[in-house]
């Protein structure tokens, strides 16, 4: 069985490099079946194809070219494109004899007779796939059924650990100052040993955290150019930014530029880190983080720092107008006002030709025709007098919208028992004022309800209504305290805001 080291996805890719001498990898794997097989290399979150080998003869698979390949982690890739097996590449390695026999012992018969240093990183693979297998072989047997047998579970996970680490940290001291000993260091896990005690006698958790975060990026340079092509960095990366980092918007934004700012401007890192995190955080679904991206726009984006990062520079200008349209509504902005109109003076607004006008000048000469009545019959956001304003945008035939506008009916009225100062601005995103008023009426929505009866709001590009429904939860002086949230999430984030407001007084 052919044994997958790493998860990848292939893109019909080469990368350029600088011509020098050229590479020469052989690599023979006795009884090969393959006709073709594939070199790739790892790049940043990515598998790409550098080269392809269309003329195998008796296992012997041969990748030649003029320009020196880059330092890297590489892989050979079988016809399958499943990886036999990965190696490294550096100065050293250009040249490369690798030999190993097809089957089930292909990677423990891994050998190099043209580099000690590959052989060693072979020797590390070995060793890794070796002990994790005897720990997944170790677990079965137990079949563990009692708390007890987690335990045991976790004190020999712990062992594990324990032992990788001391391989890792030896390789990384006996290979210093090569490129494959900066790759094993990216994986590394940096623990603090004999770690104090805290009061209760326990492992003091926040020492060891603190250690571990002070560290996590010992030793990684984010200038060399062959740090991001391996299967390891962009992963340390997540794992910095998910879980090491502080999960709030401004803590983030923080981490991310104090990353960013230690690559060198304009190079491949420096770019790919940019449009990573810039697609991470615009497609976030955590609440808030939406501001990450909007900071990134603002910072690398509009100043030309962004340029060269897509093949198509409109990309750059789509991703600086997302972002300005979400800046006025990140959490902690005070919400765009708004001048709605009470769907009980939907006749009038009917009267008054709204609902039939088709065209923005009809809808314009309407508007100022009539501009002293609606100004006194406009429900602004901001004149709304309330600790708490839930923000909904809806439409009375969208499906999800008449599952949730019932539950958020019984929410509201659950915190009007528990005297919560809250009021629900409900905005209908359509014009039929007639169904609207049905629905109300239908379902007794005491809400404050209304609709944009005279065009003058745009709610859906104003607060980025996409789909419905859409909520938000405003406080007093209408600053988004939270945004696109689910009906069942009312009540706690509201809980969590007057515990905050209360803990902050006292």
């Amino acid at each position: 069985m052919i044994k997958k080291i790493y998860l990848f996805l292939f893109c019909g890719f080469g990368l350029i490099s600088n011509a020098q001498n050229g590479y020469d990898i052989s690599v023979t794997i006795k009884n090969c079946p393959d006709t073709l097989a594939y070199l790739t290399f790892y790049q940043y979150d990515k598998t790409l194809i550098k080269d392809t080998c269309t003329t195998i003869k008796n296992g012997k698979i041969i990748f030649k070219g003029k320009s020196k390949l880059e330092k890297g982690i590489y892989s050979i890739v079988s016809q399958q494109k499943s990886i036999y097996f990965d190696f490294f590449v550096d100065d050293a390695t250009q040249k490369l004899v690798v030999e190993t026999e097809y089957g089930p012992e292909l990677v423990k018969k891994l050998q190099s007779p043209t580099s000690q240093k590959e052989n060693d990183f072979f020797d590390y693979i070995k060793y890794i796939n070796k002990e994790g297998a005897d720990f997944q072989i170790w677990k079965q047997n137990l079949n563990a059924q009692t708390k007890k047998d987690s335990l045991k579970i976790f004190d020999k996970q712990k062992e594990f650990e324990e032992k990788i680490q001391a391989v890792e940290e030896s390789f990384v001291i006996k290979n210093k100052g090569s490129y494959i000993a900066d790759v094993i260091n990216l994986k590394m896990e940096r623990t603090l040993k004999n770690p104090p005690k805290a009061s209760n006698g326990r492992t003091d958790s926040i020492a060891t955290f603190n250690y571990y975060k002070k560290h996590f990026w010992d030793d990684v340079n984010f200038k060399d150019e062959g740090i991001y092509r391996n299967p390891f960095f962009h992963l340390k990366i997540k794992k910095y930014l998910d879980q090491v980092v502080y999960p709030h918007p401004d803590t983030l934004i923080v981490a991310v530029d104090k990353i960013i700012e230690q690559t060198t401007p304009g190079s491949l890192l420096n770019k790919l880190l940019i449009g990573n995190l810039t697609y991470t955080y615009e497609s976030s679904k955590k609440m808030g983080f939406d501001k990450v991206f909007v900071h990134l726009s603002d910072k690398y984006f509009k100043t030309g720092k962004a340029v060269g990062i897509y093949n198509d520079d409109s990309v750059i200008q789509k991703i600086i107008k997302r972002a300005d349209k979400l800046k006025p509504i990140t959490v902690g902005k005070i919400a765009p006002d708004l001048s709605m109109i009470d769907v009980k003076n939907g006749p009038r607004m009917k009267q008054l030709g709204f609902e039939k006008a088709n065209t923005s000048e009809e809808v314009t000469k309407l508007f100022y025709d009539n501009t002293n009545e609606l100004n006194k019959i406009f429900v602004k956001l901001h004149d709304v007098k309330a600790e708490y304003t839930i923000l909904i945008f809806w439409d009375v035939d969208c499906g999800h919208c008449q599952k949730e506008i019932p539950v958020l009916l019984d929410v509201y009225h659950e915190l009007l028992k528990e005297k919560k100062d809250v009021k629900v601005y409900s905005v209908y995103t359509l014009f039929d004022s007639e169904k609207y008023q049905k629905y109300i009426d239908e379902h007794k929505l005491d809400f404050i309800n209304l609709y944009d009866a005279s065009h003058l709001n745009n709610v859906i590009e104003k607060y980025d209504v996409y789909s419905t429904p859409v909520i938000y939860i405003l406080d007093k002086d209408k600053r988004i305290k939270a945004k696109r949230i689910g009906v069942e999430q009312i009540k706690p984030i509201i809980t969590a805001l007057e515990n905050e407001a209360k803990s902050s007084k006292s």
